[in-house]
């Protein structure tokens, strides 16, 4: 324990970094282009709000019913699968 006070106490008289007192213009140039991010949301938005708009169009006119025509898409069903000895198909 005495190892870690005494790392923190030199770490603390420890000289600045030259590059932290540049480290605002950095901060600053970020928050202004934050403005230009909020241009994009909109965009985004509008993207998301047209994608979910034909969405809901096309799940609303189906062109013909569905409907299943095998339960077993990869081939026939084995006559020792678990299905058809239980009395499946």
């Amino acid at each position: 324990m005495n190892e870690l006070d005494t790392v923190l106490m030199r770490l603390a008289q420890a000289p600045l970094p030259a590059g932290l007192t540049a480290i605002d213009e950095g901060v600053l140039a970020r928050v202004a282009a934050g403005a230009v991010s909020r241009a994009r949301r909109g965009v985004g938005f509008a993207t998301i709000s047209a994608a979910l708009a034909m969405g809901i169009a096309g799940a609303s006119m189906p062109s013909r019913e569905a409907s299943a025509t095998s339960l077993a898409p990869l081939g026939p069903i084995s006559p020792l699968s678990p299905a058809a000895l239980l009395g499946g198909e």
